[in-house]
């Protein structure tokens, strides 16, 4: 019996390799094809995908409608599907554009996709070496251009990020941000090498809206508690250094981004708050919140960014 589960345990084993193997395989040759062709061509594609993939997907479809009929009440049903399939055409958008960044995006070229909007006093911060700097974002238009765009421009970065299932892709895709400037941590394990960027004056870049569990703070989110990680406000408090919230909206639905700062918070904005922890996560929280307002499409509403409720609270549907 025990040889029998030991077998049927290496045949799973294998078979996840092979899997593994061959979805890379497909992503490469993929991404090989698609070079073949401007990006923006590729873009009306991604479109049509996302399309496609929201009509079959229900459970995700009617995830994104609940989402976006809570945050905006105001709206129709058929204005929250419209929004939602926009919504998932975009993260189509998003994965086609992963793979042209390092080609399009160069010291050289920058200038041509990426338009830079009030982001002076966030240049400024970088340039001043004697403090470091978080950088913070959210599931909103094209997250990996803000942080690519400043290693281009000679600010090295560090991301933390969850490691991605396929450990393939996971490598390639890493590999190829390192090479440009911009390090990527794994968010299991990354405390030490955390404490030695923000040590050396470093930017730290987060994606800051997940739902962070039962040990995250509740604070408003759409009007609504949403857990959020207490480990961006500590890092900040213990080191005295600002919080940068910025962003890289989509333009006209091309290979084009608006980079801008929704806010920026300053030690002094928290020194003397009764709840300084609080007041962090729940300010950058309401940035988030902001940039979505200004172009809801542009979010990812699929995920369950209000799966943890506070204690006594009863989770809807399809949360």
């Amino acid at each position: 019996m025990l040889r029998l589960k030991a077998s049927l345990f290496m045949a799973k084993r294998t078979r996840s390799t092979l899997v593994d193997r061959l979805v890379y395989l497909c992503v490469r040759l993929t991404s090989l094809g698609m070079h073949w062709w401007p990006v923006n061509v590729n873009l009306v594609t991604a479109r049509l995908g996302g399309w496609l993939y929201y009509q079959i997907d229900r459970r995700h479809r009617e995830r994104a409608i609940a989402n976006l009929q809570n945050c905006f009440p105001h709206l129709t049903r058929e204005q929250c599907d419209r929004i939602g399939l926009q919504s998932l055409q975009h993260m189509f958008m998003l994965g086609v554009e992963m793979l042209f960044t390092t080609r399009l995006i160069r010291i050289d070229t920058w200038r041509k996709y990426v338009q830079i909007d009030n982001f002076r006093q966030t240049l400024q911060l970088l340039m001043d070496s004697r403090r470091g700097l978080i950088l913070l974002t959210g599931h909103y238009g094209n997250w990996e251009i803000l942080g690519y765009t400043l290693a281009t421009l000679g600010f090295e970065t560090t991301s933390i990020a969850r490691r991605l299932d396929n450990p393939l892709i996971n490598d390639w895709v890493f590999e190829v941000r390192r090479r440009h400037g911009q390090n990527v941590l794994d968010k299991n394990g990354a405390t030490e090498a955390v404490s030695r960027v923000l040590n050396q004056h470093g930017v730290l870049g987060f994606v800051a809206d997940q739902n962070a569990g039962r040990k995250g703070i509740f604070v408003d989110f759409f009007g609504r508690k949403a857990s959020t990680y207490k480990s961006i406000g500590l890092l900040a408090m213990e080191y005295e250094i600002p919080v940068v919230i910025g962003y890289a909206r989509r333009l006209d639905n091309k290979f084009c981004f608006r980079v801008a700062a929704q806010d920026i918070i300053y030690p002094e904005d928290w020194r003397d708050q009764p709840d300084p922890l609080r007041y962090i996560t729940q300010r950058y929280i309401k940035a988030i919140e902001d940039m979505v307002r200004d172009d809801p499409t542009q979010y990812l509403w699929m995920h369950r960014r209000w799966k943890t409720r506070p204690k006594g609270e009863v989770a809807m549907k399809y949360d």
